[in-house]
């Protein structure tokens, strides 16, 4: 029985969702949803501030301050509020309400990026903002998840040897790229190992991580509007990049099974499944990490309006589950019509006649 006295302390790592039955494809899901903040976030966090804590960079006067769209926020906020430090957030406008609320709950301040730059998107703008704060009050403390070793050293040390231990024979790992941290620590990790696994990143539709056009995007989560500086492509075996709409639609197929995940699992699951369709990977043991639950997302990815807004009104039509493509039995033939009820005649009562 766990008994903690801090809520960064927990976080459950042996939880696998198999898919086989909704997808058709052999594919494990690592649940990182289940701690106090909610997502995988909380690894990055925690190793962070204690390498920021180690380095004696924190003062009592101190303001942490991060960029996130929502996840990385929540985690930093809830270690914040542990340890006894003050948190600013800075993030925009997609972030969704219920994850500004959890920060604020949490004794964080948010500040809500409005405009975005002309190339670098609402991160550019976000990270604009976090530079000219440092540059004007030395008590703000940036830990930077975009160049902080921290960021992927905590997936190598803890979320990568989790999976090894649970599939020994491991041949393929999708991972959704952000800031690319996870991507990164599992990759680093799996270079290293005793048998060759196959690292497939899964990107959003219109980020740049790899290259590409830069596109408009409303799900936080995955996808950068710049390279992120933590890549190494040399790790990455390949790349599956994934539309929104897609996104959305397998969020909403997951649901309809009884599995509420984020945007930014749904875009995973998304890209694992096209990945394999297109490969003949029967044979393979393949694990995807699900970087959050979607409580947090009920009103965007979950809700009708928000989605048919955005994508159309064809993103939400049903989805044929496995097996549909098999032609039905045949409806039972009529036969002949029952004959009518004749009416029976009346039967007289011993001793009660008149």
């Amino acid at each position: 029985m766990p008994v903690i006295s801090t809520p960064y302390a927990f976080n459950e790592e042996e939880l696998y969702v198999d898919l086989r039955s909704i997808f058709g494809h052999s594919l494990f899901l690592k649940c990182e949803g289940f701690n106090f903040a909610g997502s995988i976030k909380l690894k990055a966090a925690t190793e962070m501030v204690e390498s920021a804590e180690r380095a004696g960079d924190l003062r009592p006067d101190t303001v942490l301050v991060e960029s996130s769209s929502g996840n990385l926020g929540v985690a930093l906020s809830m270690i914040a509020a542990s340890k006894g430090y003050r948190f600013l957030c800075v993030t925009d406008s997609r972030c969704n309400l219920a994850t500004r609320l959890m920060m604020e709950a949490l004794g964080s301040q948010v500040h809500v990026v409005a405009d975005q730059e002309s190339n670098g998107g609402f991160l550019g703008a976000r990270l604009a903002y976090i530079r000219n704060l440092c540059a004007s009050d030395s008590r703000f403390l940036w830990l930077s998840q975009y160049t902080n070793p921290g960021n992927w050293r905590a997936h190598y040390r803890r979320t990568a040897p989790a999976i090894a231990r649970a599939f020994p024979r491991l041949d393929l790992l999708f991972v959704g790229a952000g800031t690319t941290g996870t991507l990164m620590g599992c990759a680093r990790y799996f270079r290293e190992w005793h048998r060759p696994v196959r690292i497939i990143a899964v990107d959003s539709v219109g980020s740049v991580t790899f290259g590409g056009t830069p596109g408009h995007r409303m799900i936080p989560g995955l996808g950068m509007s710049v390279q992120p500086p933590l890549l190494d492509e040399s790790y990455v075996d390949d790349v599956v990049r994934v539309a929104e709409a897609d996104t959305i639609r397998t969020c909403h197929r997951l649901a309809k099974r009884g599995f509420v995940f984020g945007g930014s699992t749904g875009t995973v699951v998304s890209g694992a499944t096209d990945w394999l369709t297109r490969h003949d990977a029967q044979d393979r043991t393949a694990v995807a990490i699900a970087p959050d639950l979607g409580e947090r997302y009920l009103d965007t990815v979950y809700h009708d309006n928000w989605v048919q807004d955005l994508y159309g009104e064809d993103v939400l039509a049903p989805v044929p589950p496995i097996g549909a493509d098999v032609a039905p039995l045949p409806a039972p033939s009529p036969g002949p019509p029952e004959p009518e009820p004749q009416p029976q005649p009346r039967r007289r009562r011993r001793g009660h006649d008149a």
